[in-house]
C-alpha cells in the first residue's frame, strides 16, 4: 500500500547557487523524515524601467527562473519529479517571496550564500530576512564548497 503524503510543507528557496541546492538536499532529508511535500520556489522581477529608455530583451525573466529552478530539481532529485515536490514561480524579490510563503508552510530552508573569507562569516540579505521575518521555523544551511566543517 502506497503511503499517504503528510500534510506538512517545506518551502525552498531557489536560485540555482550551490548554497540553494545544498538547501534541497536538506529539505529532501527532512520530507523524508517527516513524510512532507517539498515546494521549491523560485523568484524573479523585471528590470527597473527609466523614463525614456526601453530596455531590449526583457522578456524571458520568468522563463529563465523555470529553467534555474527545474534544473536544481533535476540535479537533487533526478531526472523524474518526484510526486511531493512542487516548483512555485513567484514574481518579485525573493526575501518578500520567501516570506510570504513561510505563512502557510511548516519549514522553510534557504542556503547562505558568502562571497570571499568576509562573506563567508556572514548570512546573505536573504536568509538574514527569512530569519528574521518567517512565520515558520527557518534552516539556512551551508553549501558544500564553503569549506567549513559540517
Amino acid at each position: 500500500m502506497a503511503q499517504q503524503l503528510g500534510t506538512q510543507k517545506i518551502i525552498v528557496g531557489v536560485d540555482g547557487s550551490e548554497a540553494s541546492l545544498e538547501a534541497l538536499r536538506q529539505a529532501r532529508n527532512l520530507a523524508h523524515s517527516l513524510n512532507a511535500r517539498i515546494e521549491a520556489v523560485g523568484c524573479w522581477e523585471n528590470p527597473r524601467m527609466y523614463d525614456g529608455y526601453v530596455l531590449m530583451g526583457i522578456e524571458g525573466f520568468r522563463e529563465s527562473a523555470e529553467k534555474v529552478v527545474t534544473q536544481a530539481v533535476k540535479t537533487v532529485f533526478g531526472t523524474e519529479m518526484p510526486p511531493h515536490v512542487t516548483i512555485n514561480l513567484i514574481q518579485g524579490d525573493p526575501k518578500s517571496a520567501l516570506v510570504k510563503a513561510s505563512e502557510n508552510a511548516d519549514f522553510l530552508v534557504v542556503g547562505r550564500r558568502g562571497h570571499g573569507k568576509l562573506g563567508k562569516l556572514l548570512i546573505g540579505s536573504v536568509s538574514a530576512s527569512c530569519i528574521a521575518h518567517a512565520k515558520c521555523p527557518v534552516l539556512v544551511v551551508h553549501s558544500q564548497d564553503d569549506g567549513e566543517g559540517r
